[in-house]
């Protein structure tokens, strides 16, 4: 191995570590959900509407991403109706919700990842298709 094989592996091992921990989720699927229900807290799918026919979270307003990053003809008015709330966002795979997520904080909103749609159906929790 040459020296530039080995700057490569180490920055394919960096980018894996950054991949990984960007879609970890900042907060415990059983405390989200309890915040959820309390009225602490809004969840958010941030899948594309596409996605949401294979379901969502009962409890979730779907706003994508890509209007997120787009003209926002959702996300602003709900945004405007929700001032000073928690959010919790979740998409398919966490990485697109860890995406919005540090948006919305750049913005001085309080957003947090809290992972995946399939954790959340692997947990049992209510699911509306």
């Amino acid at each position: 191995m040459n020296s530039s094989d080995i700057i490569a592996l180490a920055a394919g091992v960096l980018l894996i570590g950054w991949i990984l921990y960007t879609r970890r989720p900042r907060v415990p699927l059983d405390e989200a959900q309890a915040a959820i229900k309390s009225g602490a807290a809004v969840l958010i799918d941030v899948r594309e509407p596409a996605e949401w026919r294979g379901g969502m979270a009962a409890e979730a307003h779907g706003l994508p991403l890509s209007d997120l990053s787009g003209d926002r003809t959702t996300w602003k008015p709900f945004l405007g109706a929700h001032p000073k709330r928690r959010f919790f966002l979740y998409c398919q795979s966490g990485a697109r919700s860890s995406l919005a997520a540090r948006r919305l904080q750049r913005e001085g909103i309080d957003a947090v990842n809290v992972g995946s749609f399939r954790a959340w159906r692997r947990s049992g929790w209510p699911v509306k298709i």
